[in-house]
């Protein structure tokens, strides 16, 4: 088939990024030819609580990535939803994550099935946001109006789907290996490259550190287990987007900041894998989630994970089997802690046997499943 795919690409970085060109290189390899269409801006400056939208790596050499879409310029959504129902691919996936881009992409899939020949699939990372904001439902559903399919990565957001659109055809396939930041490393080679020292153990927070992340339950927890085990540091890796200098306050009032690592800058893909590395346990103490790129990383470098039970999460870490799944309050990320330290007990095979459920050739016969009109539920 022909398809296109609208939404964020390099030159913008992020998981999102990542995803639509690993994406494409799946469907490259299946045979399928593949035109991505990125922002000429994605966010306004004002908008944006990062240092830089754009990435510092290169441009990925084998796919066809061109700018075409401005989220606050209306004339560009007309501009590329009148091309793409020119080109008339066989399917227009759309990548949505946040209302905020429900005017342009809506706009984009409305002009672009207007040929009568492109299947438009929403393929959705979240619906209904982590930090809700005023006029996020009637987005939702302009957005939700424009497609026809819904591809979701936790059963969780199909349930939110069926909110605004009850006979939508939807299907959910959780969020495929992360396998494009290089293959597992040596822990000391690792340790040695962060200037870490590899005889302690490390628990890791990784990712854009935001409100719904939970890092400040992760922090009134760590500082209940290293009450029992100072030994223990904790590696905060990635930028700030929000609350820097009151998890800096609440650490200090803890009396751990001196403990904490912080690497808190956008962590580049080609350091990723340094930090799964070391990391002896990978902690997400999310207070809201649908599903999460990170858990897929921490898969594909084979670390075990502890997580809370919100949203998708529990699919896709079983309790007991790769890791721990509490509820999302310090006392239970404490006793979990605890328990891991421990114990010391052996995931790798829960986690080899998992992460084969999360193969990118799955994901895309799950995404194609949609056009069969045999497999829709």
């Amino acid at each position: 088939m022909r398809v296109t795919i609208v939404g964020p690409a390099w030159p913008y970085r992020g998981g999102i990024a990542a995803f639509n060109e690993r994406l494409a290189h799946q469907l490259q390899s299946e045979g399928h030819e593949v035109q991505l269409y990125t922002f000429t801006l994605q966010y306004p400056g004002f908008l944006f609580p990062g240092k830089t939208q754009l990435s510092a790596e290169p441009a990925p050499p084998d796919l066809r990535i061109e700018r075409k879409l401005s989220s606050v310029n209306p004339f560009t959504w007309v501009s590329l939803g009148r091309r793409i129902r020119r080109e008339a691919p066989d399917l227009l996936v759309l990548a949505y994550w946040m209302p905020f881009m429900a005017p342009c992409l809506g706009t984009v899939g409305r002009i672009a099935k207007g040929n009568g020949s492109t299947h438009v699939i929403a393929l959705c990372h979240n619906l209904i946001p982590h930090e809700s904001r005023p006029f996020d439902r009637l987005l939702t559903k302009y957005f939700i109006g424009s497609v026809e399919y819904v591809a979701a990565l936790s059963q969780s957001v199909c349930d939110d789907v069926h909110q605004y659109a009850p006979t939508m055809p939807t299907v959910a396939s959780p969020h495929p290996l992360y396998d494009n930041f290089g293959e597992p490393m040596d822990r000391a080679e690792a340790c040695s490259h962060l200037g870490l020292d590899e005889s302690s153990r490390f628990l890791l927070f990784f990712g854009l550190i935001r409100d719904y992340k939970g890092l400040d339950l992760l922090l009134e927890a760590y500082a209940g287990l290293v009450k029992v085990f100072p030994e223990v540091k904790l590696i905060v890796a990635g930028e700030f987007y929000s609350g820097e200098e009151r998890y800096h306050a609440q650490a200090t009032h803890l009396g751990i900041d001196d403990k904490v690592i912080w690497r808190t800058e956008f962590v580049s893909d080609h350091e990723v894998r340094y930090f799964f590395a070391a990391a002896d346990l990978v902690v997400q103490p999310y207070k809201s989630a649908t599903q999460s790129g990170v858990t897929q990383i921490a898969y594909h470098f084979q670390r075990p994970m502890l997580v809370t039970r919100v949203g998708g999460l529990p699919e896709i870490v079983p309790d007991g089997k790769v890791g721990y799944v509490v509820d999302p309050n310090p006392k239970d990320i404490t006793a979990a802690l605890i328990r891991f330290v421990t114990e010391h007990p052996d995931f790798s095979s829960g986690l080899a046997s998992e992460r084969e459920k999360y193969s990118w050739p799955v994901f895309t016969k799950n995404l194609l499943s949609l056009l069969d009109p045999t497999k829709l539920s």
